[in-house]
């Protein structure tokens, strides 16, 4: 994908990059049942957290609501707790999802202005808007993103002591 002209399309993108990066980067060489192993006590666990994002909020934030594809619309529902990850699925199905899922974000993103309205709110879930432009939307995923790396932080830690960074 070209990089947007918008200055502060790059910037903000660069920053989502970064989340991302830590979000993939934290599950680097763990095995398939790690990534399963609920470490919590609310049970979710790190493949359930990656479909998350993929299907909650990057494809429901950029394809439905900055652009309003009316496919993923019509579909949202239609597979359950994206939290939930059935054993049928593979590890890498989860994160290639999730890379592909940000990468079609990302050609939403270079082709949206920062000011662009919406195309589509979920009133049924949010009631009136509370983003209102594209920059609203990547200021939220990026926050979103950085707190489910949080998370993953966490989790990675107590399943073999890895930590992500550490600066002393």
């Amino acid at each position: 994908m070209t990089a947007s002209p918008d200055p502060e399309i790059r910037t903000l993108l660069s920053f989502l990059h970064g989340q991302r990066r830590h979000v993939l980067g934290i599950l680097d060489g763990l095995d398939p049942d790690a990534l399963r192993q609920p470490v919590l006590p609310s049970g979710w666990n790190c493949l359930g957290l990656v479909q998350h994002l993929a299907l909650d909020v990057e494809r429901f934030w950029f394809r439905a609501v900055v652009v309003g594809e009316e496919e993923v619309i019509n579909a949202l529902g239609d597979e359950g707790d994206a939290w939930q990850v059935g054993p049928e699925v593979q590890a890498a199905e989860v994160l290639d999802r999730y890379r592909t899922e940000t990468d079609l974000a990302d050609g939403i993103i270079g082709a949206t202005v920062v000011d662009a309205p919406l195309a589509w709110w979920p009133h049924d879930l949010f009631g009136e808007p509370h983003l209102h432009t594209l920059r609203d939307v990547l200021l939220h995923v990026i926050t979103e993103t950085a707190c489910h790396a949080g998370h993953l932080d966490a989790a990675r830690e107590l399943l073999d002591g890895r930590r992500w960074m550490v600066l002393s």
